[in-house]
């Protein structure tokens, strides 16, 4: 089983039977609890998002090649969404694969991916992808170009407005992505994959109540 659990801005939670990933569980950033990380792997897309619990089996915040358990997880350095090209790379992109499921996740990065990114991205399944924009984060247009270049069969937004999350800026609404990306959308409390043989047949987009 691959299981992906929402918790509000751009955290989410990927599980298999053996072994969970908390990506960027510092929600104290926008008003709301920080994510436990306990026995699990704490992975942060930008150090400032991670909480470095000594409570998690790993802590991963930065390229590299990394085994748990049965996922194989790759980080990608990415440039920041309003850095110059000369700045450092602060972002990480961050391929999972586990269960024969393939997802990506990203953080505040450029939206446009240079082709050495996508060779080491690779074929993706499912990703999950901020929307909200307002020069905080990719936008929906933004978004939906970069979901377009990794081309998964399943795309998670997340980081959109909602009313119970303090954002540093206001995000644009989970719809303004729909809209743009304009796939159908499935609504559920969780996404829960069996195997690649139940991953759906064209680009769905994936509406993950927050947990």
């Amino acid at each position: 089983m691959f299981e992906i659990e929402y918790k509000g801005a751009n955290s989410v939670i990927i599980s298999s039977k053996k072994a969970s990933i908390v990506i960027d569980p510092k929600l104290s950033l926008v008003g709301l609890k920080d994510v436990s990380v306990k026995d699990a792997v704490e992975l942060a897309t930008e150090s400032r998002f991670a909480i470095n619990s000594e409570d998690a089996k790993l802590i991963i915040d930065g390229p590299g090649e990394y085994g748990v358990a049965d996922f194989d997880i790759k980080g990608i350095a990415a440039q920041r969404h309003l850095d110059a090209e000369t700045e450092p790379k602060l972002s990480t992109i961050y391929r999972i694969e586990g269960v024969d499921i393939r997802a990506a996740v990203i953080g505040n990065i450029y939206e446009k991916l240079t082709e050495d990114q996508l060779e080491e991205i690779g074929i993706v399944d499912v990703l999950v992808i901020p929307v909200g924009g307002s020069g905080y984060t990719l936008d929906a247009t933004g978004a939906a170009t970069v979901t377009r270049q990794i081309d998964p069969k399943i795309v998670v937004p997340v980081h959109y407005a909602d009313d119970a999350i303090k954002y540093e800026v206001p995000q644009s609404d989970f719809e303004t992505f729909s809209t743009e990306l304009g796939m159908q959308v499935e609504e559920a409390p969780k996404l829960k994959l069996k195997n690649a043989a139940a991953l759906p047949p064209a680009l769905t987009i994936y509406k993950l109540a927050r947990s």
